[in-house]
């Protein structure tokens, strides 16, 4: 059991993945006290190295991709990752989860702030804190929790049953890396899970493993000669309710989307960000006291709202694209097959910047002028440009309001890549 200070305010991660040690880097560089609770015991050496460059140096670059029919034909071969790099000045990193964690884990300052091997078993609070008991008897005590154990998480597990329990329903390139989308029968809905044995991915590889999906290799080659292979079901949902007390939910446990766009770590990564975001100018306006729940609560509020439009954006994009994958009715066929093979490569690029460049960042950290930049601006330095002019046309008399046009919204469709990624809008698809 950990005795803190009692002034010290003081953050508990539960959960070692993407967004728990996203956090960590987080907390570290706004100076707030933490610690995350990992309940698998790997650990990865200690080398000191920066997360971007080591995540770019696992990485091989994405040049294209190439969308082929069940017969082999290649309808699509786009260069759409150069103009992605073009815009943004940063090409998308395609790495495996766990070399990413590694990298996480490896960067971060303070390895002893994690604890490998702890399970948290129950989370109790009171109106002075909160403490996370472990399996091994001891616990860990702190102002807040933030959930980023994942899509079957035991932290929300415990706040809705904390928050329903005080109001009653209120809550309820050596490597190939490939996916096969296939769509069920029928949907399902929480608490029910669909689980598959290692005999249906059998069966399922079986139909589908004369499907080439290069000019060379069919289906069944690959699978044949995989080192690991799975068949899970694919869960999408934004929850109404990320917190009560002194529990805050980030990343999955959260907002779990579909992984076709690639996009649920980069969502837990954004999640984690505004969370600290948030907290750091709590913990500022306060000047050094701990925050009352009631203030906690009001933080967390203020997050979650800032986040849900984000969110709901993602979670439609990607949403559209696994659907438009796996052909869920004769119109997604028609796109996927007529229209978005003819679709210009900077086109697609120009219109996957818009949401790629609204990313959140750390509010207290500067990004220096080593981070390349494209020709597409960050939504962020627009902001901080339009609070300047509005600052600077405030103490001017007589200066005519300029009306600002938005920018119509346009709904995200993706089209079909071989085995990974590709990008759409579907109103603009459909309005060409």
């Amino acid at each position: 059991m950990n005795d803190r200070p009692s002034t010290a305010f003081r953050v508990i991660v539960v959960g070692g993945g993407v967004a728990g040690l996203t956090a960590a880097h987080a907390l570290h560089k706004a100076g707030i006290d933490y610690v995350v609770l990992e309940r698998n015991i790997e650990a990865a050496p200690a080398t000191g190295i920066d997360c971007l460059q080591a995540a770019q140096d696992a990485c091989s670059p994405m040049r294209g991709f190439i969308n082929r029919m069940p017969d082999g034909r290649a309808i699509v071969d786009s260069k759409f990752f150069n103009y992605v790099t073009e815009n943004h000045g940063q090409n998308m990193l395609v790495l495996e989860r766990r070399i990413f964690l590694k990298i996480l884990y490896e960067a971060l300052p303070d390895r002893s702030r994690v604890r490998l091997g702890t399970k948290v078993t129950d989370i109790y609070e009171n109106d002075d804190g909160i403490e996370a008991r472990l399996a091994d008897g001891t616990s860990e005590k702190g102002d807040m929790i933030i959930g980023c154990d994942g899509v079957h998480s035991l932290v929300r597990e415990t706040m809705w049953a904390q928050a329903n329990s005080s109001v009653p329903g209120l809550i309820t390139p050596d490597k190939v890396f490939y996916f096969v989308h296939i769509r069920l029968k029928e949907s399902f809905t929480w608490p029910k899970r669909e689980r598959f044995t290692i005999e249906d991915a059998e069966a399922a590889a079986a139909e589908i493993a004369d499907h080439p999906i290069s000019d060379t290799i069919v289906f069944g080659e690959l699978w044949k000669k995989r080192t690991r292979g799975s068949m899970i079901s694919l869960e999408e949902g934004i929850l109404k309710h990320w917190h009560f007390g002194r529990i805050v939910l980030a990343g999955d446990s959260a907002h779990k989307i579909t992984p076709n766009i690639a996009l649920g770590g980069n969502a837990s990564m954004e999640s984690v960000v505004v969370l600290c975001n948030h907290l750091h100018r709590t913990l500022a306006e306060h000047a050094g006291a701990r925050p009352s729940r009631a203030a906690l609560n009001s933080m967390f509020t203020a997050y979650q709202k800032e986040r849900e439009p984000r969110m709901n954006e993602v979670m439609q994009f990607s949403s559209m694209l696994t659907k438009l994958q796996a052909w869920d009715n004769v119109f997604l066929r028609f796109l996927a097959t007529w229209v978005i093979p003819y679709q210009p490569d900077r086109r697609i690029a120009d219109q996957m910047g818009e949401l790629i460049r609204k990313a959140p960042k750390l509010d207290f950290v500067d990004v220096g002028p080593e981070f390349a930049r494209g020709k597409m601006a960050w939504a962020d330095n627009e902001r901080d440009l339009d609070r300047q002019r509005a600052k600077e046309a405030s103490g001017a008399k007589g200066v005519e309001k300029k009306a600002i046009s938005l920018r119509s919204k346009v709904l995200p469709f993706v089209g079909a890549m071989a085995g990974l990624l590709s990008f759409l809008w579907l109103r603009t698809l459909i309005s060409a």
